[in-house]
């Protein structure tokens, strides 16, 4: 019950100050009647500030923490996340998001092959709709040349 209550409030401050920042996105030409580029973050907090009161007025029954492993796993899902995220522009795309998603797969239960094959083809995949597809450019890799 204190737990959802913690994180209930936790999420609270960081609704507001999310929504806070949010609004200080100025659109640099825009004419009257224009969203802004403050409108998707600030839905965003206004979600999470719905949500984060929910757990404050209605906890759940406390749960038992789950075991050191679960946090473990946890935690090794995040590093490859904070990974993919410092190594994207130096090796690009392909190589950083094919090897997230094999690790990935590969915690899931999926053997090392078969995770290999799904987390480079995922990465090609998503990399050919977001640049040709959705014309959005993704790091192609400083390492190789091609940023």
């Amino acid at each position: 019950m204190k737990n959802d209550r913690g994180l209930g409030l936790a999420g609270l401050i960081l609704a507001v100050a999310y929504g806070w920042q949010a609004q200080q996105l100025q659109v640099a030409s825009a004419g009257s009647g224009a969203i802004g580029p403050g409108a998707f973050p600030t839905l965003l907090a206004i979600g999470l500030a719905i949500s984060s009161l929910y757990f404050m007025i209605r906890p759940d029954a406390d749960q038992p923490w789950p075991a050191l492993k679960v946090f473990v796993q946890i935690l090794s899902v995040f590093v490859a996340l904070v990974v993919f995220v410092i190594t994207l522009e130096s090796v690009g795309f392909i190589v950083a998001a094919g090897a997230v998603i094999a690790f990935l797969a590969w915690r899931m239960g999926a053997s090392l092959k078969p995770a290999a094959l799904v987390g480079g083809g995922a990465a090609v995949g998503m990399f050919v709709l977001f640049n040709y597809g959705l014309e959005l450019s993704l790091p192609a890799g400083a390492l190789w040349g091609m940023s």
